[in-house]
């Protein structure tokens, strides 16, 4: 737990700056996520903020409801969550895994989405090196089981010496040079 929060609370808050920076007439744009343009993604991280909340507390998996357009306060209440102790013990009760491993499962939502919903709308993003070490490492050791369930896509091709971050977005199936138009 006491490496993870840090790593956790930073990319919850890059990822929820840069949806704060969302404007009105962005929301229909497409992301690097094929599936989401931008109001859909930012529902999407609405759900995981609240279904890794319910978890943390030792609820069931929730479903993902409407956009609501408060996905900074939804993640606030995940963070309170995971800050306490009980909440990294045995293994979630809707989904069966360990708590540990849905930590990482959030931390990797939140390092990726951040930068897909940054690069949707022309914002910066540099996420921190330590969340992206982590999110390799695991997503290394995660990869073949994320494609079979449909969290990531087919690997999309970098260079071997391209930064840590490009690697982890075309492990997962998103090209790091994608841009709005194409």
């Amino acid at each position: 737990m006491e490496d993870m929060m840090p790593l956790m609370a930073r990319a919850t808050e890059q990822t929820a700056g840069v949806v704060r920076a969302v404007r009105q007439e962005q929301l229909g744009s497409p992301t690097p996520c094929a599936k989401f343009d931008v109001k859909d993604l930012i529902s999407h991280l609405e759900w995981v903020a609240e279904m890794f909340e319910s978890i943390a507390r030792g609820g069931p998996r929730t479903e993902q409801g409407p956009y609501a357009g408060d996905f900074p306060e939804r993640a606030e209440r995940t963070l309170a969550a995971w800050s306490r102790p009980e909440a990294w013990e045995g293994t979630s009760e809707g989904m069966g895994l360990p708590m540990t491993v849905m930590a990482r499962m959030y931390l990797v939502d939140m390092v990726v989405h951040g930068w897909d919903l940054a690069r949707a709308t022309g914002q910066e993003y540099e996420p921190d090196p330590e969340a992206v070490l982590e999110a390799v490492n695991f997503t290394n050791q995660m990869v073949e089981t994320g494609r079979q369930r449909g969290a990531f896509g087919p690997p999309v091709a970098v260079p071997d010496d391209a930064p840590q971050f490009d690697r982890l977005l075309g492990v997962i199936g998103r090209d790091p040079a994608w841009t709005p138009l194409g």
